[in-house]
């Protein structure tokens, strides 16, 4: 597959940042860029209620399969605590379908890759997010560089310190160089806590304008 990645690189971006410009930009994707199927989709796909899943689901087969730990097919095994089975490739082309740019971001990014902003996706995200890139094509856009499930980030997850520590240390940037956007409360908060300046995601038009203020020309 074909896309931006400084996942194997030596590190060392964010120029703008570097000269005074800009921070580099790490985003947030699912329910950021990208509308996560998770809460809506996933459940109905079992004709059960959001809650039943959580009622119904291994404790930890999905975060272990966002962090590398297990592998998809063990994923399938493991999804449900009583060991029902189901169609695994069923659930991945229904999770695919249901994938779409949240309202307003793609024209956002377009904005940001036409003003020279050095921009990174940072994903609690299993290889799943190989379906988000061949759908919608995010690599237009940014490098896949912070996943939970490879690269300088495997097998650690947001809001731990062990992620955002990882990020600096691959990018070689100060913490305030940085500017981290997430729809997830807790997230930001463990982001303030690495000292990144942070902002909580609403929407693309209210993403603009803090944007705006931060100094970047959209």
């Amino acid at each position: 597959m074909l896309m931006r990645s400084a996942s194997n690189d030596g590190g060392g971006g964010g120029s703008q940042a570097a000269a005074g410009g800009p921070p580099t930009l790490l985003l947030d994707v699912m329910d950021t860029i990208v509308y996560d199927p998770f809460f809506n989709d996933m459940p109905r796909f079992f004709d059960i209620t959001f809650n039943e899943l959580l009622a119904a689901k291994h404790p930890t087969a999905w975060l272990q399969f966002e962090r590398a730990e297990i592998s998809e097919e063990e994923l399938f095994r493991m999804f449900f605590a009583d060991g029902r089975l189901f169609d695994g490739a069923a659930l991945k082309q229904h999770m695919a379908g249901c994938y779409r740019y949240i309202d307003g971001m793609e024209t956002l990014l377009q904005r940001l890759q036409s003003s020279g902003a050095d921009v990174h996706a940072f994903s609690n995200y299993p290889v799943w997010w190989q379906m988000i890139e061949e759908k919608l094509l995010l690599s237009r856009y940014l490098d896949w560089t912070f996943i939970s499930c490879q690269g300088p980030i495997q097998g650690l997850r947001k809001p731990s310190p062990e992620s955002f520590a990882a990020v600096v240390s691959h990018l070689q940037l100060p913490p305030e160089g940085l500017l981290f956007v997430d729809d997830r409360q807790v997230n930001v908060d463990g982001a303030l806590s690495a000292g990144i300046p942070s902002i909580r995601f609403e929407s693309a038009a209210q993403l603009e304008a803090e944007l705006r203020q931060r100094g970047f020309q959209l």
